[in-house]
């Protein structure tokens, strides 16, 4: 997806790492109650110093939404972070997103256009009354609204067990008997594979989905056959840990204990201590016992938050190249000081905004996450 963040004026480039912190602070204090910073647990310190709320996408989402009170709410995360926050939020209220170069490189793996035709290849194939649509919230609004409007629903790291238990049990419905027999989950193949495995499902019952291939390379009979179809997306930061790192921190570290994120790759998951979100993980870690040292996998601005935070525990990346999340990465005390002093002035920058019928759609699918968990 195209999105272009105009560069910043010299006085904001050129500031020091002291000057910008002033002038945030100032900005925030005229700003007051009008201003809500939300700040996803993969951003930098020094932007998670000003925010006045911490989480996940979709609980930063649901804070605003508890906040109405806030004029502006600006989301320090990436865009399809700021789409859910559009969407909970009431209509005096605008999301704001720091840099537009965030971007998500796993929510842009599927977009609607390929989704559709996805959809309409399978009708092809097979009945699609009983395949049952299934979006990550790692995803854009349109394809939230896409499952919502083809009656499947959105989920979390946290409740995906949970939503495709219930989109799997569709079909023992008595009304009408739609869905139930296959899902179509997108777009972290990771989540929806280590999901199944979770659900007793075996590799034989899975199939990838590849977009750029015609009937996304697979037959008719597996089309008709797979109880899942995975899309081709991936985290590109967790996918980087591998079984080999886990061996190494064991290696070093005997007795230490290993968390993964469920975007990790599937045998990394199954070799790991824990597997869970990154509320899970950050709960692994408090729940840990002083003098432990814990191997994460998951992103390194949390992994080493996690490790200041907690001066009794020694906590570190599984991955020795300790790669960052490139587009979270954009946001920064920079871009944050640009957007705030604009609101002083009366001017908003970087709004994000969903269409009304988008909109509908998409909280028919959030809806239908939360009715289920």
């Amino acid at each position: 997806m195209l999105r272009l963040q105009l560069p910043l004026p010299e006085r904001f480039t050129d500031a020091t790492p002291q000057d910008l912190h002033a002038r945030i602070a100032a900005a925030k204090a005229t700003l007051g109650e009008r201003l809500f910073i939300l700040g996803h647990h993969y951003q930098r310190d020094e932007v998670m110093e000003w925010a006045d709320a911490r989480g996940d996408s979709f609980r930063l989402s649901v804070l605003a939404q508890e906040n109405p009170v806030a004029e502006y709410i600006v989301f320090c995360g990436v865009h399809f972070m700021a789409e859910s926050a559009d969407i909970l939020t009431g209509d005096h209220q605008q999301v704001i997103l720091p840099d537009l170069n965030a971007g998500c490189s796993m929510a842009d793996m599927a977009d609607l256009e390929e989704v559709e035709e996805a959809w309409e290849a399978l009708a092809r194939s097979t009945d699609i009354s009983k395949v049952v649509p299934v979006t990550y919230m790692n995803s854009s609004a349109a394809l939230k609204a896409f499952v919502g409007e083809h009656g499947g629903a959105v989920c979390t790291s946290t409740n995906a067990k949970a939503v495709l238990e219930w989109a799997l049990s569709l079909g023992d419905r008595a009304d009408d008997g739609a869905g139930g027999r296959q899902v179509l989950f997108f777009p972290d193949q990771h989540l929806g594979r280590n999901t199944g495995f979770q659900l007793g499902f075996g590799h034989d019952d899975m199939r990838i989905w590849n977009p750029r291939l015609e009937h996304g390379g697979l037959t008719d009979a597996e089309m008709k056959e797979s109880t899942f179809l995975l899309w081709r997306g991936h985290c590109s930061v967790h996918q980087r840990f591998r079984p080999e790192h886990i061996e190494a921190f064991r290696a070093a570290n005997p007795g230490g204990l290993v968390v993964v994120h469920p975007e990790c790759a599937h045998d990394v998951c199954e070799v790991a201590d824990q597997v869970g979100s990154t509320d899970f993980i950050i709960r692994a870690v408090e729940n840990a016992p002083p003098g432990s040292v814990i191997g994460v996998g998951t992103e390194i601005h949390l992994v080493n938050r996690l490790d200041n935070e907690t001066p009794d525990k020694t906590i570190v990346s599984l991955d020795p190249l300790v790669c960052p999340c490139s587009t979270m990465f954009r946001i920064d005390a920079i871009h944050l000081c640009w957007i705030l002093e604009n609101l002083v002035e009366g001017r908003v920058m970087n709004r994000i905004t969903v269409d009304p019928e988008t909109t509908e759609w998409a909280r028919v699918a959030l809806n239908r996450m939360l009715e289920i968990t």
